[in-house]
């Protein structure tokens, strides 16, 4: 799996708070996932992943076939 950004988790509003505090600032937060999964991802997970995706509405998911 593969995320842009740094590798540990932090604090997103620490960034994003001192960025939005500006005057005049427009402030996106953009995030990417990518996994490859060489035999394939489960249907369940499939399943699951998508919820949590349509839950945290994300604008754009969805798996690829390889």
């Amino acid at each position: 799996m593969r995320a842009q950004g740094p590798s540990r988790s932090g604090e997103p509003s620490a960034i994003v708070g001192h960025l939005s505090a500006l005057m005049g600032s427009d402030v996106t937060v953009r995030l990417e996932i990518e996994a490859n999964v060489p035999k394939g991802v489960p249907d369940d997970v499939v399943r699951t992943v998508s919820e949590n995706a349509r839950t945290l509405k994300f604008t754009d998911h969805g798996f690829e076939d390889g």
